[in-house]
C-alpha cells in the first residue's frame, strides 16, 4: 500500500465508489452482495451529491480503498466505508482525521446496531452514543453517536 491520498471523488467514479461501499458493507455479514445492492447504491451516490454530500475517496494510486461521506452543514458523517482489502490497515483513521479536521468542533454519525465492529471502532474513537432509532427507510436499528472536541 502506498501513500493514500484523500481528495473529491470525480463523476465518472461514482460506480467504482458504490462497489466499495458494497463489498465494505457486505464483509460486515449483514447483507449479501447483489445485482440489485449494487444498482440500489450506483443510483444512490449521485443522489447524495445532488442532495448536497460532500463525496471524497481515499485513492491509493489510481485504486479506490475507500468513501467518505460528508454533509458539512450538518456535521454528519453520513458514510465511511473501507474495501475490504483495506480494512486493518488505518485508513478508517485517516478518513476519521480528514473529517476532524472538515468538522473540528462536533460530528454525529449513526451506524447499524448490528454492525458492532464499526460501532465498537467509533466509541474508541471517541464518539459518545446518545440513542438508538428504527430508521424508516430500511427498518434497521440505527445508533446515534456524536463527538464534540475536548475544551
Amino acid at each position: 500500500m502506498s501513500q493514500i491520498i484523500i481528495r473529491l471523488a470525480r463523476p465518472d467514479e461514482y460506480d467504482p465508489i458504490a462497489g466499495v461501499w458494497m463489498d465494505s458493507w457486505v464483509s460486515t455479514g449483514l447483507e449479501d452482495a447483489s445485482g440489485a445492492l449494487l444498482a440500489k447504491l450506483r443510483a444512490r451516490v449521485p443522489m447524495e451529491v445532488e442532495k448536497g454530500c460532500s463525496l471524497y475517496v481515499a485513492d491509493d494510486s489510481g485504486k479506490l480503498a475507500a468513501m467518505l461521506a460528508l454533509h458539512l452543514s450538518d456535521r454528519y458523517l453520513d458514510q465511511l466505508f473501507v474495501a475490504p482489502e483495506y480494512q486493518g490497515n488505518s485508513v478508517g483513521r485517516q478518513l476519521l482525521a480528514f473529517t476532524r479536521k472538515h468538522l473540528p468542533d462536533a460530528i454525529w454519525l449513526r451506524c447499524v446496531r448490528e454492525n458492532e465492529r464499526a460501532w465498537r471502532w467509533y466509541e474508541r474513537e471517541g464518539f459518545v452514543f446518545e440513542k438508538e432509532e428504527v430508521e424508516p427507510l430500511t427498518g434497521r436499528v440505527m445508533k446515534h453517536y456524536r463527538w464534540k472536541k475536548s475544551d
